[in-house]
């Protein structure tokens, strides 16, 4: 039987099995890659990664982006770069690794780094493809050029807190709707008052269970790209700073090996989503799309300069990815537990301080009065 199926199967034309291979998806491609070397010589086209990514990421469909894929290697290198999300195990080997050192020790180069390297990285040569679902519906597809405010290399960009506000930029540039709402036709579910919302937290749980964020950043000039999303929510606030707003946030943790004293540092992507008022019934069911940003921070919280950060996206699109996402989500958890236990220590280090030079004090006043009486 086995050999009547194959020669049944030698039989069948390279159209047939095309047709076939083009319905998958990437993982289902790829794994059909290696079944025989027909699927292996036909799952080589172009065409079929092509289909595969424009079903992934809306946003390669734009000529522009084709092009772009094309430069640094086309759609099959494009999926097998940006499919596997960037994992990151190597914090606890940073944790204490002299990160506590006095800052002012730091020479110039280690805090700032390595100017020579900078001038080789331009911020025109990276390139954001972003898209944001929502229950397997895609509900905002940009892309950005370059960096904004990072032209000239003595700018202030570089000695600034690095941050990309994307619906400021990537909306001059884009022919579609700039504004991005869900409604309950998107799948939300109707609330009549946030007073209500707020015990029960529905629309919070849809919202953070149906919305999924790619963040691909590429760089023209080495040819790589990466995605620096977490695909899924890594945490949020229900209500920040008011009533009406819903922050959640994604990321990565990008390694800064030479680069800064932590060696390690987080990728944080927020998006923020405000209720808007339904007028008439009253139900207010609608949420609009205020911000999507990029930023990055250190183990203590604090922004990354833009310097050091076109060093780290550079670093950040060579380092090790994983196709398994509860290894990326282990990667973040590591990370926030380091970080935590990173203030903590902190913390009581600034408390035995403040005890010392209590005591000190004390000391000191009752030496003086001693010798006064």
């Amino acid at each position: 039987m086995s050999m009547v199926a194959i020669e049944s199967m030698a039989s069948l034309s390279t159209d047939v099995f095309y047709d076939i291979l083009r319905r998958l998806d990437g993982p289902s491609l790829a794994a059909a890659a290696c079944a025989c070397a027909t699927f292996c010589s036909i799952s080589r086209e172009e065409k079929l990664w092509e289909n595969v990514c424009s079903s992934m990421w809306p946003s390669t469909n734009r000529e522009d982006v084709k092009s772009l894929i094309s430069l640094i290697g086309g759609f099959r290198k494009f999926y097998a770069d940006c499919f596997p999300l960037i994992v990151n195990k190597e914090v606890t080997e940073y944790q204490w690794n002299g990160y506590l050192e006095n800052p002012e020790e730091w020479t110039e180069a280690e805090y700032y780094g390595d100017t020579v390297e900078l001038e080789s990285i331009s911020p025109l040569d990276f390139v954001s493809i972003v898209d944001i679902r929502y229950k397997d519906k895609t509900i905002c597809s940009k892309v950005l050029w370059g960096i904004p405010n990072a032209n000239g290399s003595n700018s202030w960009f570089h000695n600034c807190p690095f941050r990309i506000d994307l619906l400021n930029y990537a909306a001059r540039d884009d022919d579609s709707e700039s504004e991005v709402t869900l409604t309950v036709s998107d799948g939300l579910p109707p609330i009549t008052s946030m007073e209500k919302e707020r015990k029960d937290g529905k629309l919070w749980k849809e919202l953070r269970d149906g919305l999924r964020l790619s963040w691909i950043v590429v760089n023209r000039k080495v040819k790589q790209a990466a995605n620096l999303a977490s695909w899924s929510p890594l945490g949020g606030q229900r209500h920040w700073p008011t009533d009406k707003d819903f922050v959640i946030r994604f990321g990565s943790v990008l390694p800064a090996k030479d680069i800064l004293p932590c060696q390690v540092v987080e990728c944080i992507l927020i998006m923020k989503f405000r209720v808007v008022n339904t007028e008439g019934e009253g139900v207010e069911t609608t949420l609009k799309l205020t911000e999507l940003s990029m930023q990055l921070e250190d183990m203590e919280g604090a922004h990354v300069n833009g310097r050091n950060s076109l060093l780290i996206l550079k670093e950040a699109l060579s380092c090790r990815r994983s196709k398994n996402y509860s290894e990326v989500l282990e990667s973040c958890h590591l990370y926030s537990k380091v970080q935590s236990e990173l203030k903590e220590e902190k913390m009581r280090n600034e408390s035995r301080i403040d005890r010392l030079c209590i005591l000190s004090g004390i000391a000191a006043f009752v030496t003086f009065w001693y010798y006064i009486l």
